[in-house]
């Protein structure tokens, strides 16, 4: 029995996305705690050694070699910081967040070049532009999300993300260039809508077809480089975020799970880029938000 679920576990590894998506989502919700079958194999391991079981121990060599290939990369070193590397802070710091200026200031202190923020309201949005204001003269903001810039920020515009079933006011993405001394970069700021997870499966539709109109955006651009800063509500895994990932290139080291804050278990905090390479990502300490800020250093190409 060990031995058959070593073999089921380095299956759904590999052959993820052959698990169906039409009932209940099983697809996206196995992908966004795909990492987390490394546990099964550590438990599997211990019932192989408790049964002294050499089969059991052959096979699980299966799960382990698959899980090491898909995520032993994002564990080793982070590489050196290099001249043209930007530095990006991506935060969701929640709509009920009762210390905005405390948030700012620590998202400051990594001294980032950029920090994308969601979930801004009033009177709380005065407060993070008031903050952020003397290291961060450049922003920009549609709706409840923003981007704050050390470099000049031009050509700022809202980005339609919006799913159709969605009828309320709803403006949670904008499209800004930057102008770094390395060339100009278009900088996405995006809040995905959430998923919930209940008796039905995984709720995702809206998510899914806002990650589909983004996608599209992305696809659009006629700068070279592109940086993408969101809550994506959803893992780089997550089948749901193809017309995102298969477009722009993720973070190549680091773990760096962001959600949710007291006990994180997942990165749905998400920096991408196109002609750039995400070197490295990481967390920032606890702020008054639901979510862990995320850093990200990027090496521009």
């Amino acid at each position: 029995m060990v031995a058959a679920a070593a073999v089921l576990t380095a299956a759904l590894l590999v052959f993820h996305d052959a698990v169906p998506n039409a009932a209940l989502g099983l697809g996206s919700l196995l992908e966004t705690f795909l990492p987390w079958l490394g546990a099964v194999v550590v438990v599997l391991l211990v019932l192989a050694l408790v049964r002294r079981s050499p089969l059991a121990l052959v096979a699980l060599l299966l799960p382990a070699t698959a899980w090491t290939y898909l995520f032993g990369p994002l564990l080793l070193p982070a590489p050196e910081p290099g001249a043209d590397d930007l530095l990006v802070v991506q935060h969701n710091v929640s709509d009920e967040n009762d210390d905005p200026a405390g948030t700012a200031r620590a998202l400051a202190g990594a001294e980032p070049d950029l920090i994308a923020l969601q979930e801004l309201v009033p009177p709380a949005l005065d407060v993070y532009a008031r903050t952020l204001a003397a290291d961060y003269p450049y922003r920009a903001v549609q709706g409840t999300v923003g981007l704050w810039s050390k470099h000049p920020l031009a050509d700022a515009r809202p980005l339609d993300i919006k799913p159709p079933g969605i009828t309320e006011e709803w403006s949670r993405g904008l499209r800004t260039v930057a102008r770094t001394p390395h060339g100009e970069i278009a900088v996405y700021v995006a809040h995905l809508p959430s998923v919930r997870v209940g008796a039905g499966g995984l709720a995702s539709a809206w998510r899914d077809e806002s990650a589909g109109l983004l996608g599209d955006a992305v696809a659009a651009e006629e700068l070279r480089r592109v940086v993408l800063l969101g809550d994506l509500n959803g893992t780089v895994d997550d089948r749901a975020l193809d017309p995102l990932a298969t477009r722009l290139d993720v973070a190549e080291r680091g773990v760096a799970f962001s959600f949710p804050a007291a006990f994180p278990v997942v990165r749905i905090d998400q920096v991408m880029a196109r002609s750039a390479t995400v070197g490295h990502i990481r967390t920032l300490p606890a702020t008054g938000s639901d979510h862990l800020p995320v850093a990200a250093r990027i090496t521009l190409g």
